[in-house]
């Protein structure tokens, strides 16, 4: 599997991450090693997970997913061949989202023991927090950097000014910057991503691993009316899509994945691999044939005139 080498890090990734959000959650732990095996038998390399996931699911209290995977890399024996991701800042039960430096560096070391591991590859401050200044935050990170327990900061869901900002906060207090970004990206939802944010990504080298890359599962094709929203726990989140724009890009997804003789949520996560600034999209499997396809996207080269027709739709 072609590695891509996510931004300035000397981490090298895969073209496609595997969210862990529903490990603990629709995908129990055997499930969860099922497809973890696969994932890395196939030649992928990263994992995204989070401390938060999965606190929504009822008694459910977060870490079940950073639980099962510590777990599984412990079982397997392979910590040295996975890129480990996760995030900080969600509300743990602490009522509101948490950057401060106390809560950092609380977080990481129950984050570190639930994953069974010294270090984790990528931290990610999960939320923009109003209320903790970015000196305070990127403060807590380089010192964290220093005691080796994380390689490298990042951060998710911040629009340009505020990534800017960061920067700028980084460059006058000689702290360590964001090297990364994840923001909610995909053949629907592209508006605040595409447009400034991704160019200051581009222009400031910062690796871009997108989140809900199938649009919470509309883009596999299986959600064509309000019919078809129970067909998974995830169904209600996908009502909004169900319009004329969300019709004519399943359409030319369907026409898409005709011609490469593959499945809709392949060619839609092909379309994020091949987009300018993004270095990999990640998706979840709960199934083992969902999993195959996801490493079967992880190759899916598509033509500029496919490219070009599912921009076309999704204008």
């Amino acid at each position: 599997m072609q590695k891509r080498r996510l931004g300035r890090t000397d981490l090298s990734i895969a073209p496609l991450v595997l969210g862990g959000n529903v490990f603990g959650w629709t995908a129990d732990e055997k499930t969860s090693f099922d497809l973890l095996d696969r994932f890395v038998g196939a030649g992928l390399n990263a994992i995204d997970t989070a401390d938060a996931y999965s606190r929504w699911v009822s008694g459910h209290k977060g870490g079940e997913s950073e639980t099962i995977i510590g777990k599984w890399m412990k079982d397997r024996g392979n910590r040295d061949k996975v890129v480990v991701i996760t995030k900080v800042g969600s509300d743990m039960g602490q009522g509101h989202k948490d950057l401060s430096a106390a809560y950092i560096e609380k977080a990481v070391d129950a984050s570190l023991k639930r994953l069974q591991t010294d270090v984790i590859d990528l931290y990610l401050s999960h939320w923009p927090d109003p209320t903790t200044p970015y000196e305070e935050t990127l403060g807590a990170y380089e010192k964290l950097l220093a005691k080796g327990k994380i390689r490298y900061a990042g951060c998710s869901n911040l629009d340009a000014g505020q990534l800017r900002a960061a920067f700028d906060v980084a460059s006058l207090r000689s702290l360590p910057r964001y090297e990364v970004l994840q923001p909610e990206y995909n053949l629907y939802d592209r508006s605040s991503f595409d447009g400034p944010l991704r160019d200051l990504c581009v222009a400031e080298d910062i690796g871009v691993i997108t989140y809900f890359s199938l649009a919470k599962g509309f883009l596999s094709g299986k959600y064509r009316s309000e019919a078809d929203l129970g067909q998974s726990p995830r169904g209600g989140g996908v009502k909004d899509y169900l319009n004329a724009r969300g019709m004519r890009i399943l359409a030319a997804l369907d026409a898409v994945s005709t011609r490469h003789s593959a499945k809709q949520a392949e060619v839609a996560l092909a379309w994020a691999i091949a987009r300018p600034g993004v270095t990999a999209p990640i998706a979840s499997a709960t199934k083992p044939e969902q999993m195959d396809s996801l490493i079967k996207a992880a190759s899916l080269k598509l033509s500029g005139a496919d490219m070009a027709e599912l921009d076309r739709a999704s204008g």
